[in-house]
């Protein structure tokens, strides 16, 4: 095992879905329903480029362009209510190789962090009973400004007490990327659909996280 003082990774950020609790399918088919209902046809491809990763009203706009502010809010509403329903129904799927890896780093007194655009972050942390796991968990309506911009990530590292440079990036989209990029961070895009070019600008892209070690992390960051 290693010792966290001789290591320059001094911490660990996964976004949520899709990295630690596979919810994206509930919430394409959340988002699908909710834009049948505006009479828009919605892909999966839909999904991935246009509201992966990023708050639930930026996603509506990026869609549904031109509603009022309180249209906006009822498409969001709905949405919403719709994710809560299948959520309830079809219950979460944990990622194994997420969780053991944060064991891992833990081990390593690498300190841990789960950030999500979402505001059902800590909801659905507690319904999978994973809430205990992580030394700090910052929700989308703990800042101002959504991905693309490095808010969430930067508050991630100052909830940790680190500095940028000491910490990895565990992501699943394209938004959360660049996001962490511009927090001076290194990333690990994790492409579990078998599309590794549109995570191209993270700097280590693997199909899940059973292989990466924390020397292999550590010798990233060191980059």
């Amino acid at each position: 095992m290693l010792k966290n003082n001789m290591l320059l990774l001094k911490g660990a950020i996964f976004d949520m879905d899709g990295v630690i609790v596979n919810t994206v399918p509930l919430h394409f088919k959340a988002w699908k329903k909710m834009f049948g209902e505006y009479g828009k046809k919605f892909t999966f491809l839909d999904y991935r480029m246009k509201v992966d990763g990023i708050p639930r009203s930026s996603g509506v706009r990026a869609v549904l362009t031109g509603l009022s502010k309180e249209e906006l809010e009822k498409a969001s509403e709905k949405k919403q209510r719709y994710f809560l329903e299948f959520l309830e129904k079809e219950g979460i799927k944990v990622y194994k190789d997420t969780v053991d890896l944060v064991k891992r780093l833990k081990g390593n007194n690498v300190k841990t962090a789960v950030i999500s655009s979402s505001k059902n972050c800590r909801y659905v942390l507690k319904k999978a009973k994973l809430t205990g796991l992580f030394n700090a968990i910052i929700a989308g309506s703990d800042v101002k400004k959504g991905k693309p911009h490095p808010d969430i990530f930067l508050l991630a590292a100052a909830r940790l007490r680190l500095k940028p440079k000491e910490c990895v990036v565990f992501e699943d989209a394209v938004l959360g990327i660049k996001a962490a990029g511009r927090a001076k961070m290194r990333t690990v895009g994790i492409d579990r659909y078998k599309n590794p070019g549109k995570l191209k600008q993270a700097d280590l892209v693997v199909n899940n996280l059973r292989n990466v070690s924390v020397s292999k992390l550590e010798r990233l960051i060191s980059l």
